[in-house]
């Protein structure tokens, strides 16, 4: 396995796809994608934030086909973005089923608990991707937990995934999963590890929305951020506001956090 830090970004020629996983079934906040933060779901400001990105050319959100889920392609269709439905268990195949259908290129692999990605991190992360020029390139922020837990950033070339959607026996429980499968099989491809730079480096501090605590901490920053006037911020701004009102990060710290035990962490 590779590591690398943060580089300049490199003029783009490749088309990039951002997928965002995303169901209305979470076992422990349901409903959370469409939680309403100031004024709009969650997931709109997910994408409105992926949608500041230079680098990324289409948004997909990937949903099941459970009728619950209704509700996310009624949110896609009101405000024209790209929604494919699958499998709610076999998530590896919704995403691999997706990446075919719509022919990608090059996947961005983001999740529907993370709307406080930084489209400018995203950017950077495609710009180092392209750099390599690695056809078998597996880069994720997410093999080593650096950057605050829900900034994570996966690219890969399309191809990789529908490889190992068809090499992972269907009854695998770990289908579950998308990217994450990519790294069981790192004879095959080339796996690179993407950690912050000193300033950005704060696993402890959770930025994912997986219960209610989480999703009581990102309503506080959202709210801070546009009570100021502004709608878009940095990871960066968003973790001085949170040493400088430091009580804020224990709303959260506690929350036991599952892909720790998928890690082994």
């Amino acid at each position: 396995m590779h590591r690398i830090n943060n580089s300049k970004i490199k003029a783009k020629s490749r088309e990039v796809t951002a997928t965002i996983q995303a169901r209305m079934g979470s076992s422990r906040l349901p409903g959370k994608v469409l939680s309403e933060i100031c004024g709009k779901p969650m997931l709109e400001w997910q994408v409105l934030r992926l949608s500041q990105s230079r680098l990324i050319d289409n948004i997909i959100i990937g949903t099941t086909t459970d009728s619950k889920d209704d509700l996310i392609e009624d949110f896609c269709e009101q405000r024209g973005i790209d929604c494919f439905r699958g499998s709610e268990s076999d998530v590896l195949s919704r995403i691999a089923k997706l990446l075919e259908q719509y022919k990608v290129d090059i996947h961005l692999e983001c999740y529907g608990d993370s709307p406080l990605i930084d489209p400018q991190i995203a950017d950077e992360f495609i710009g180092m991707f392209l750099k390599r020029n690695d056809e078998k390139a597996y880069f994720s922020s997410a093999l080593k937990t650096t950057y605050p837990p829900g900034q994570e950033i996966t690219l890969y070339k399309a191809n990789i995934l529908l490889e190992v959607d068809r090499l992972i026996k269907q009854d695998d429980k770990l289908r579950e999963h998308v990217g994450y499968n990519i790294t069981r099989f790192p004879e095959s491809y080339n796996l690179y590890s993407i950690e912050a730079p000193s300033w950005l480096s704060e696993p402890e501090i959770y930025l994912e929305v997986d219960t209610d605590k989480d999703l009581e901490l990102v309503k506080e920053i959202f709210k801070y951020f546009i009570n100021r006037g502004q709608s878009h911020f940095s990871l960066t701004e968003i973790l001085s506001m949170l040493k400088a009102n430091n009580e804020l990060i224990h709303i959260n710290n506690n929350v036991p956090r599952r892909w720790k035990e998928l890690r082994g962490d």
